[in-house]
């Protein structure tokens, strides 16, 4: 007789990586951007958001290898955000006068949906751009003024704003402005986003819009 050919084994299975629940996900990077704007990114350990999340430093590296990626995932959350609602608001066919009023008031939003982000960004995106994993940073800034400059140039064209607008230091007077409210703004308030937008802007528009 042949010999018994042995049956062949079938493949092992994989087993499933294990991943983090989003849900939890998103509470410990809500954590740790809370902990970065409050006492800075590079006085801020891992120890200390594991800390502030009720758990053990070691256990948080299973969600995250390295404080850098929760600092990276938490900017660039923002910043994506930030940018589907700026360039929805350019694309629009609005004069430069409402474009001015939608980004401002989009800038309100995100600061009421990425507070510590925002406080973040303001705070150590100049040390960050220096390391080429924080280039985005940088990219982001040069988008940012552009969009800025060209509606407050537009406008100035229009005749919508004064002539003789400084449009470079006027968008470093409303970008810095707007941005600060980072620093004291809180969710749930008495004022929402749009109403600050809204009384800022009444502010804002008297000083550059054109005199009748």
């Amino acid at each position: 007789m042949p010999p018994t050919t042995p049956p062949t084994k079938p493949p092992a299975k994989k087993k499933p990586q294990v991943t983090a629940a989003p849900a939890r996900r998103r509470e410990l990077l809500e954590t740790a951007a809370e902990v970065f704007a409050e006492q800075g990114y590079n006085a801020t350990t891992v120890r200390k958001i594991a800390d502030h999340a009720g758990m053990l430093a070691g256990s948080l590296y299973y969600h995250f290898d390295s404080k850098e990626s929760m600092l990276e995932e938490i900017l660039r959350s923002f910043l994506d955000e930030l940018w589907d609602g700026y360039d929805t608001v350019l694309a629009a066919p609005l004069g430069p006068r409402e474009t001015l009023e939608a980004l401002v008031t989009e800038s309100f939003r995100e600061i009421d949906r990425h507070r510590a982000a925002v406080a973040i960004y303001q705070k150590e995106s100049r040390h960050l751009v220096a390391q080429e994993r924080f280039a985005f940073l940088a990219d982001s800034q040069r988008r940012f003024e552009t969009a800025w400059l060209s509606t407050l140039e537009r406008g100035v064209a229009a005749r919508v704003f004064r002539a003789d607008l400084d449009v470079r230091l006027t968008y470093r007077f409303v970008r810095d402005t707007v941005w600060v409210a980072a620093s004291w703004y809180r969710p749930g308030g008495q004022h929402s986003p749009e109403e600050i937008a809204r009384q800022y802007l009444s502010m804002v528009l008297d000083g550059i819009a054109v005199r009748e």
